[in-house]
């Protein structure tokens, strides 16, 4: 099957310069990718596509590099999760309530990317209102994982690290509220970053747990995470959420690059990274992580040693309690969210109904798929009166130790947190549908940087024993303190520059 032409050319900053020279033409990549996504339908990773709407957005690319008026992310072919809104593409949160929803207006990440000149391919498949790990719990079908297609490819931003991984898209916008962002590109073999929470303005993301969502982007590798992340970060007075200032900096875009570059000037020579401690927690590495996975994660420390970084034994003795307190407080906030889905608005209304309460009830029930009905209903039974003290407010106390784990090992024995993303490789489809306590516990190692609000970034190391050998991909979490994204990303470009992981595609192998 022939490749769409962005794939000939290894990221963003040497597409971008074929553009500049011409080589290319925004419209032939968008056309290319069009193509290649029509081809590629059985993933199921798009959920709208239209080609009229990215041929235009990609002619006026081509038209502000002929003119030398082009932002950094001219006519680079990117999609859109779809809980980001978005004039003309739908937004449906891939749930039947939104079905053929169109937003009057765009989230900010969207405007942000559109206005640095980057052209949109189309809106992807996702869990419903971002609940889910594993993208089968979408109203439209589940996303198959490239590498393997009787695999899950992770949620629930399962469509847009699929997307990546087969090559449809150079890049995606997807979100991360208990991993959605680093599990998925984990599973899938590509890179994704969680920014610090509120560096990434929140307005326009369809909301799941407003204290836990935070938007960011997937890519192949590292670099072109930063051309895509360095756009979108800053302070957004519509979001009561985002930070004006990131430590002693402002939140603007330009930060994530300055940091970058200042980490890969001092990383020079033999060992760039020299003096790097490197903390690896004792919890990350028990009984239930998989021996495969374990494997990889220890030939991808072994390569942190040989570029100079020294290995510390940590501990994060929290890291069990992130999972209960985790889904407690994100149902919570979930049912909250999505009380307003009630028939009356927006979103589906029932046929059928004999009064007010009824056709809000058969709205909600038709309209939200299982899963989305169960975190609801956990999550209004933990708000009741009763209740609360008892698990929202303990949760919440949890929440506050899990944090002081990280900061008392990030300040007091190591500079980055380095670990697994997800127990296993890819799990097949169906495996774990019948039992949501199993799919909650392949979350285990991300959930806590969301209850932290920390950054972190998943990145390929390595390839586990699915049914086909070798043929699943294992990812390398990397954490780090709070606003630190910029230096997480030199880490992981170092790695990069070391590794080929990143640069295999499925069937290469």
């Amino acid at each position: 099957m022939p490749q769409p032409l962005h794939t000939e050319f290894s990221g963003i900053t040497e597409l971008r310069k074929a553009l500049d020279e011409r080589r290319v033409s925004a419209v032939e990549l968008a056309q290319s990718a069009l193509e290649a996504i029509a081809a590629r339908h059985e993933l199921n990773a798009f959920l709208h596509v239209d080609p009229e709407l990215t041929l235009a957005q990609a002619r006026a690319a081509d038209a502000a590099l002929a003119n030398g008026q082009a932002g950094p992310l001219a006519g680079i072919p990117i999609a859109h999760k779809d809980v980001f809104v978005t004039r003309g593409w739908r937004t449906t949160a891939a749930s039947a309530m939104l079905k053929d929803y169109v937003s009057p207006f765009d989230a900010t990440v969207v405007e942000r990317l559109a206005a640095a000149g980057a052209v949109t391919l189309g809106k992807l498949n996702c869990d419903e209102f971002a609940m889910g790990s594993s993208n089968e719990n979408s109203a439209y079908g589940p996303v198959l994982n490239p590498w393997d297609t009787a695999a899950v490819p992770g949620g629930s931003s399962g469509g847009s690290a699929a997307a990546v991984a087969a090559g449809l898209a150079v890049g995606a916008t997807a979100t991360d509220t208990g991993g959605s962002i680093r599990q998925p590109a984990s599973l899938c073999g590509v890179s994704g970053i969680k920014p610090t929470y509120g560096t990434v303005s929140r307005y326009g993301m369809i909301a799941y747990g407003s204290s836990l969502d935070q938007g960011g982007p997937i890519a192949r590798h590292a670099r072109d995470l930063l051309e895509l992340l360095d756009p979108i970060t800053g302070f957004d007075e519509r979001d009561s959420t985002s930070l004006e200032r990131c430590g002693a900096e402002p939140n603007a875009p330009g930060r994530v690059r300055a940091a970058f570059d200042a980490f890969a000037a001092r990383a020079q020579g033999d060992k760039p990274l020299a003096g790097l401690r490197i903390g690896i927690p004792r919890e990350f590495f028990g009984a239930g992580l998989a021996d495969d996975v374990r494997m990889a994660i220890e030939t991808a420390l072994q390569q942190f040693e040989a570029l100079g970084a020294r290995r510390v034994d940590i501990s994060l003795p929290r890291t069990e309690l992130s999972i209960p307190a985790y889904y407690v407080i994100a149902p919570a906030e979930a049912s909250s969210n999505l009380s307003r889905y009630d028939g009356v608005r927006y979103g589906h209304r029932a046929a059928q109904y004999r009064d007010l309460a009824d056709m809000t009830s058969r709205s909600r029930a038709e309209g939200f798929g299982l899963e989305v009905q169960r975190r609801i209903l956990t999550g209004t039974y933990v708000l009741s009166h009763g209740y609360y003290d008892a698990y929202y407010l303990q949760a919440q106390k949890v929440r506050r130790l899990v944090a002081d784990d990280f900061q008392k090992a990030l300040r007091d024995q190591c500079d980055v947190i380095v670990g697994p993303v997800s127990p296993t490789v890819a799990w097949n489809l169906g495996e774990k549908t019948d039992d949501p306590v199993a799919m909650y516990l392949a979350d285990i190692y991300t959930l806590s940087l969301n209850l932290a609000g920390l950054p972190g970034v998943s990145i390929p190391c390595g390839f586990g024993l699915g049914p086909v050998h070798g043929q699943r991909p294992v990812g390398l979490q990397i954490i780090g303190n709070y606003f630190d994204e910029g230096r997480l990303l030199g880490i992981a470009d170092i790695f990069q520059q070391a590794t080929d992981w990143h640069d295999r595609r499925p069937g290469s192998l």
